[in-house]
């Protein structure tokens, strides 16, 4: 079914607010981290020199550092917007002068006992803040806090996807159990089976099957997701470990020491670029319900499409489960093909604001239902593993996530 002009319109807005995004998380942030200076500065001056005994206006400016060196990061991915077809040079007006104001402010924090009615209050609340355009422009997108934290998870995902903290406790069993279930297939064949990755991510678990010498596809919704896969900060790589981020830089809770929040990440530990000559890897940005469940997808029919699909802490993002489950509207397997699934059942639609019907099960529902709907079910486990947390954090959320291998019955 094709777009409306409309809903074409809404999401190239959508895309360029992203990229807007990417671009004012310096801005954003140093902002946030200057909150903390600020504060520092209202205390009694005995307070002040106490507090700076123990490294906490120092262990602020290393803040600004890192987060510089994520923006750095984060601006090479939107470095060229052309090639996702927007130019937004003309919105980014005042963008370096606010940066420039928030240094400024941080470079000279040591001369005033308090500046809290120095600057603007637009630099606390970034997203209060306006465009700059004149008469008749539309006004400079600023990002939101929701925003802010989908950029933020971003940062995080690298670390799940390309570092050395890849994220081994959910993708490998989920390889292992590929190459069982096409253990038949000699290596120099396995180009010939179809494997499709949904919410892929960064796109991480999709290469680790195309690199096995599957044909795979990742697809992804989120363009925090997408913009990384069209840019220099993968694709392009020169060298493992290029690139040093700082993910975990930006909340000062539940830290044992100062370097658990600004330890250094190296990604990637790959070359994403190394994938065996003739490896057929690609990525279809989109809903996958819209691209793969369509019954009137006439352009690219996918039933009895796919020898294997992979679900890795997916399929709890659908609205309904009963009729979304991946290989099942329409069924997109091959028969005797294989459904793989590690993940939890967060249900992303509970109680929702915008009216979305959300139909929650429990695993033992789940699994239920996929019997039901023509699967047998072995090799189930539970595995303990975690998304994206800190592993030197004082908190983490352990997940006791459902694994299973699940074939089509012929």
């Amino acid at each position: 079914m094709p777009f409306s002009q409309a809903e074409i319109a809404e999401e190239q807005t959508h895309f360029a607010n992203v990229i807007q995004t990417f671009k004012h998380y310096a801005a954003y942030s140093l902002s946030a981290n200057n909150r903390r200076r600020k504060d520092f500065f209202t205390l009694p001056r005995a307070d002040q020199e106490l507090l700076s005994s123990l490294g906490y206006k120092e262990n602020i400016a290393k803040a600004d550092r890192a987060i510089m060196a994520n923006a750095d990061f984060l601006n090479q991915i939107v470095a060229d917007p052309e090639i996702f077809g927007h130019d937004l040079d003309s919105e980014d007006v005042g963008y370096s002068e606010e940066i420039h104001t928030i240094l400024s402010f941080a470079s000279h924090d040591h001369i005033h006992g308090s500046h809290s009615h120095s600057h603007s209050h637009s630099h606390d609340e970034p997203r209060a803040s306006q465009g700059h355009g004149g008469p008749g422009k539309q006004k400079r997108h600023r990002p939101t806090d929701f925003d802010i934290d989908k950029l933020r998870s971003t940062l995080k995902q690298f670390v799940r996807d390309w570092s050395e903290e890849v994220a081994r406790v959910c993708y490998a069993p989920m390889r292992e159990a590929l190459l069982q279930h096409f253990s038949d297939i000699p290596p120099e064949e396995r180009h010939n089976f179809r494997v499709l990755v949904p919410g892929a991510g960064l796109g991480r678990l999709s290469w680790d099957v195309a690199n096995l010498g599957f044909a795979c596809q990742g697809n992804e919704f989120s363009h925090y997701m997408l913009l990384p896969h069209s840019s220099s900060s993968t694709g392009a790589t020169d060298s493992i470990d290029q690139h040093t981020i700082y993910p975990y830089v930006h909340s000062f809770s539940n830290l044992p020491n100062s370097a658990a929040m600004l330890r250094p990440i190296s990604i990637p530990d790959v070359m994403p670029s190394s994938l065996p000559q003739g490896s057929s890897f690609s990525l279809v940005a989109g809903d996958f319900e819209e691209i793969y469940g369509a019954d009137d997808n006439q352009d690219e029919p996918q039933g009895g499409k796919w020898d294997a699909i992979l679900t890795c802490f997916f399929i709890d993002t659908v609205r309904q489960e009963h009729r979304e489950l991946p290989p099942h509207h329409p069924p997109i397997l091959a028969p005797g093909g294989v459904w793989i699934n590690l993940g939890p059942l967060l249900w992303h639609f509970e109680n929702n604001s915008t009216n979305d019907p959300s139909i929650e099960l429990n695993l033992e529902e789940v699994k239920a239902l996929v019997r039901k709907i023509g699967f047998e079910i072995s090799n189930e486990r539970t595995i303990d593993t975690t998304y994206t947390n800190n592993a030197q954090s004082m908190l983490g959320y352990v997940y006791h996530a459902a694994f299973w291998t699940a074939t089509k019955r012929i």
